[in-house]
């Protein structure tokens, strides 16, 4: 019986997998090849199954999770797409909600909308807020849009009408006429994709779920038929944003399901490793080839939202991107990683990112092609990393190249040496990180203090102490696989699927039974959904609505019973919502009524038991392998740094810092004034000074 899975990860830089079997765990990175994304998966699976010498037969399980859709919104390479919506109704996508996120910019740039205004094609419709039917369908309307489709190459279709979240028969009846008329052509509906109400929104969702499905799906199949030509006839699972797996189906289906679907894997990851060893607020830090990832994880969960931004034109701005809104892990992404470039601002700064050199050509160091420095050239150039053995002697490095390419793209600029521009590029890059890691805490109304940072990716174990040093954070945990720990979270995550349908309701006249009903439907189609690639194993169910007080703008999620609720529950309902109000704003509203706007339900397997961490046992200090000379970022000082491999450090030992510990993915630095033990677990923890 084939007993081992396999997790694949495809970056912006390098693709990374993780197999294991039993107890047994085999990890590879091998560069992403962008034209043909298969391909290096392909070339990924032949490689880890040589090194742990197994056969294609006896990888039971595939799990997969890319940055594919994210890339073709970004990059604009989706399909050829038209929007049908009701008359009246064709300017929402460049309406949005009129907000600014620069009230103070007069000459403000908003996203493009996916689909231009002469594909945005009204037909005559009206539905009100309850769905009732206030005018019908013009069907002869709809046919007669089929020449235009033709005419224009349309290769995929959204449908978006006004409060088809309530009903959604007319947009099902336009999806009967279409695929009749274009049956090559996917068709997205609204009612489907995002059956909530707010129509930017649902209309913005919509258009970019078909934007990318006829990408999505080429790739997606392909990539089965060609797992499948390689001899794993294993079933295929692919990783969603919001932390759980689906089928490959579903997600030909919904694929902007699959937008941030890498970072989620990251997050389940590290909360895992905080289950693992007992840690129960950590901050996840994940650093990349092509961006950082940050995190907040309480009581071993990752926070989750409902709303998500892609393509952002205002950098890092809330507001200037496309909206969506899809269940999604919620964290901060930055442009900074490994391969992110660095320059010389207009006004003499030294800027990085959000520009990446990519897997191919790759930052300069790599020798192919690359001109421009990057993250990874600036740590070379400052001594971090051990050219003949990056990647696990996968990639050989170029020290030359880096100091060259630092020297004309920053030296020169700044009157600086190479070394020290290599020096302000990491300083920037890890001062970017620790400003992310402090606005999200802010927004989030918590607090980084007395956290440990959980630091992998290929990146973040060599940049996490002095992440931490900034945020005043005193504990770094560095797992085994931190390389590839997105990989690997993939295979910690459930079979999980979650429904979200809108039925408003206020306290004051609360329909239980319209409730019971709309609740059991969306726990059905969940359970549908997830009972294919469930196996068997055990389903548990999680509820939440969304609720506000009358007048506000904002909603919050509030737990509610995975059961038929009765009139009883609907008091302790809006005691759990006046609590998690007062937890936020610290007071409630005395007096105010309560609506809710939808309702989510998530099915998903039960996780598997974690076994408690075992004993580290007496410390014992550990024997460096080499030393090499290492620029301190902190004081431009230059000095041997003593390097231990990480595989000889068995579960005790102990070293103090400046030192580095090497192994295949990544290397870990311990700075000056930190030390290093490693636990029971095998795990690396660092610890600044006395604390």
């Amino acid at each position: 019986m084939a007993t081992a899975r396999l997790a694949v990860d495809i970056g912006g830089t390098f693709t990374d997998l993780a197999l294991e079997d039993g107890e047994k765990r085999w990890t590879a990175k091998v560069l992403t090849t962008p034209a043909t994304p298969e391909k290096g998966v392909l070339d990924g699976v032949a490689t880890i199954l040589k090194d742990a010498n197994l056969s294609p037969s006896d990888i039971g399980l595939v799990i997969h999770g890319t940055t594919l859709a994210t890339n073709a919104l970004i990059e604009r390479k989706g399909a050829r797409t038209a929007l049908i919506t009701t008359e009246g109704f064709r300017d929402v996508l460049a309406l949005g909600n009129e907000a600014r996120y620069d009230q103070y910019d007069l000459q403000i740039t908003l996203p493009e909308p996916l689909v231009p205004r002469r594909l945005r094609l009204p037909v005559p419709e009206r539905l009100d807020n309850t769905g009732a039917v206030l005018k019908p369908l013009d069907e002869a309307a709809v046919r007669a849009l089929v020449p235009l489709l033709k005419q224009e190459r349309i290769e995929a279709i959204a449908v978006g009408f006004l409060h088809a979240f309530v009903n959604g028969a007319h947009e099902r009846r336009v999806r009967e006429i279409l695929e009749a008329e274009l049956p090559d052509v996917p068709v997205s509906l609204s009612s489907e994709v995002s059956p909530e109400m707010r129509e930017w929104e649902r209309f913005s969702t919509t258009v970019a779920n078909a934007y990318v499905q006829p990408l999505m799906s080429r790739y997606l199949r392909k990539l089965e038929s060609g797992l499948h030509e390689a001899g794993l006839t294993a079933p295929l699972f692919l990783m969603l944003s919001g932390g759980g797996l689906t089928t490959v189906d579903t997600a030909c289906r919904y694929p902007i399901r699959l937008v941030e679907s890498g970072p989620a894997g990251g997050a389940i990851f590290a909360a895992h490793i905080a289950r693992e060893v007992g840690l129960e607020d950590v901050l996840s830090y994940d650093m990349g080839g092509t961006t950082a990832k940050v995190c907040l994880i309480d009581h071993y969960r990752p926070q989750a939202s409902r709303t998500f931004e892609v393509a952002r034109v205002g950098r890092f701005k809330k507001g200037s991107g496309l909206p969506l809104r899809i269940p999604v892990i919620e964290m901060v992404e930055i442009g900074a990683g490994g391969g992110s470039l660095a320059h010389v601002d207009s006004m003499g700064r030294i800027a990085v990112g959000p520009e990446s050199a990519g897997a191919d050509p790759g930052p300069a160091c790599y020798g192919r092609g690359g001109t421009l420095p990057a993250v990874t050239d600036a740590n070379l150039a400052l001594g971090r990393y051990d050219p003949a053995h990056f990647a696990g002697g996968y990639l050989k490095l170029y020290p030359d190249a880096a100091r060259d390419a630092l020297g004309r793209a920053v030296g020169t600029a700044l009157g600086l040496a190479p070394e020290m521009a290599a020096l302000g590029v990491v300083e920037m890059v890890d001062e970017n990180m620790a400003n992310a890691a402090r606005v999200h805490a802010i927004e989030s109304g918590k607090n980084l203090a007395g956290r440990t940072l959980v630091a992998f990716g290929g990146g973040g174990p060599v940049h996490g102490y002095r992440v931490a040093e900034k945020i005043g954070v005193t504990s770094v945990l560095v797992p085994s696989g931190a390389g590839v720990g997105s990989a690997i979270g993939f295979l910690r995550a459930p079979v999980a699927y979650e429904v979200v349908k809108s039925l408003y309701q206020r306290f004051s006249s609360f329909d239980v039974a319209a409730v019971n009903a709309l609740l059991g439907a969306m726990s059905r189609e969940a359970s549908e959904v997830v009972a294919v690639g469930a196996k068997g194993r055990e389903m548990e169910e999680h509820r939440l609505a969304y609720m506000r007080y009358v007048g506000q703008g904002h909603e919050i999620a509030v737990p509610i019973p995975a059961r038929v609720l009765t009139e009883a529950d609907v008091a302790a309902i809006r005691a759990e919502y006046d609590r998690l109000y007062t937890s936020f704003y610290d007071r409630p509203v005395p007096g105010s009524d309560v609506e809710i706007l939808s309702f989510a339900v998530t099915i998903a397997t039960v996780p598997e038991p974690v076994s408690p961490a075992p004993e580290a046992g007496a410390a014992a200090p550990a024997e460096p392998a080499r030393s090499q000379a290492v620029r301190d970022t902190a004081t431009g000082t230059v000095a041997d740094w003593a390097v231990y491999d990480r595989a000889s450090l068995s579960p005790g030992s102990t070293l103090s810092g400046p030192a580095i510990i090497a192994e295949d993915e990544t290397s870990t630095l311990v700075g000056p004034g930190w030390t290093a033990r490693i636990d029971g677990m095998g795990y690396i923890r660092l610890t600044r000074g006395n604390a």
